[in-house]
């Protein structure tokens, strides 16, 4: 297969706003030993692609300063040792970073094939998304059916992502949100919505539960709702932090309520993960939830689709906090 040798990414000029996000002309990449190339198609945008580009992601050795966390595509290079798959194969892929670009390295390992008949945007929508919620939500959380689960940011990728797959393996879910459109997203998805600019959640929760409260709690916000969060959560629940929005810091900890609970409070980043744990994240979404995408069911919700070198207004309305699902660069 004829590679061209350079291609267009998007970089992150210098650490700011969504306008610093600019095409460049750079060498396609080579596959190393265990990876493939992928001709991108399509490419998600999350919410560690706006950190890193603010300059306020802790970028370790080795991490890709070219933002983009999972492609679309199809195979055009194998590297040494790679048999799984073969030229030409459709694939989605959570990378290393570089996905904001035609052509991108990616361990096979990490590589998925697409189930029959979804296309490169919904496919592209995948990997970052449904890693995160399954190695958070269920392998850390331990979420299973017959529990409940609160998820924050409910229509976030993330959060339509959990309520999917709580629907579907039987976890009763609520999720909080700013506004009544939203609240109606989190309903269509079989969840009870919570808005938070007109009910405290932990009183909600209380409310409908029966002071039960939830065993897990997969939290976006930090330090603004840590003690709501543990007030929130059933004894022995578990508390999976997943970003800070509200504030990496926590103020007057009720410690004795943790006591109390004998809860959990843990949480993780998903790409400072070692090759071998993301592997295995793979592993496991392939024999649990890739059935379920091949049946039709809990597709990724898209919010808008943006041409890549548009990278900036996809960012914009990310952080803008409007959209409802995924927001996806659409490369050619």
């Amino acid at each position: 297969m004829t590679l061209p040798e350079e291609m267009t990414l998007i970089e992150i000029t210098t650490p700011g706003d969504p306008e610093v996000l600019k095409p460049r002309q750079e060498p396609v990449p080579v596959a190393g030993a265990g990876e493939v190339l992928i001709r991108v198609h399509a490419a998600g945008v999350n919410r560690p692609d706006a950190l890193q580009r603010a300059g306020k992601y802790p970028m370790k050795p080795g991490m890709s300063p070219i933002p983009g966390l999972e492609v679309a595509g199809e195979v055009v290079a194998l590297g040494q040792g790679v048999s799984e798959y073969a030229l030409g194969d459709k694939v989605c892929a959570l990378t290393n970073g570089g996905g904001y670009a035609q052509y991108c390295v990616a361990p096979a390992s990490q590589t998925l094939p697409i189930p029959e008949g979804m296309e490169w945007i919904q496919a592209a929508a995948i990997p970052e998304t449904f890693f995160t919620v399954w190695a958070n939500l269920f392998v850390i959380g331990g979420a299973h059916q017959g529990q409940r689960a609160l998820i924050h940011g409910g229509t976030s990728g993330i959060g339509t992502t959990a309520l999917m797959l709580c629907r579907e393996f039987g976890i009763e879910a609520f999720a909080t949100a700013g506004s009544a459109e939203k609240c109606a997203a989190i309903r269509d998805l079989g969840a009870e919505p919570i808005n938070y600019r007109e009910q405290d959640f932990a009183q909600v929760i209380a409310e409908k539960t029966a002071d039960k409260g939830v065993n897990v709690i997969l939290d976006i916000m930090g330090g603004s709702y840590l003690n709501n969060n543990i007030s929130a959560l059933a004894m022995d629940g578990r508390l999976v932090m997943l970003g800070f929005l509200g504030g990496a810091h926590a103020k007057d900890i009720d410690l004795q309520a943790i006591l109390g609970k004998r809860a959990i409070i843990t949480g993780s980043l998903l790409r400072s993960r070692t090759r071998e744990e993301k592997a295995e994240i793979a592993a496991q979404l392939r024999e649990h939830v890739w059935p379920v995408l091949a049946a039709g069911r809990c597709l990724p919700m898209i919010d808008k689709i943006y041409p890549y070198t548009n990278a900036a207004q996809a960012h914009a309305r990310m952080e803008g906090g409007e959209h409802i699902g995924k927001i996806v660069l659409e490369v050619q």
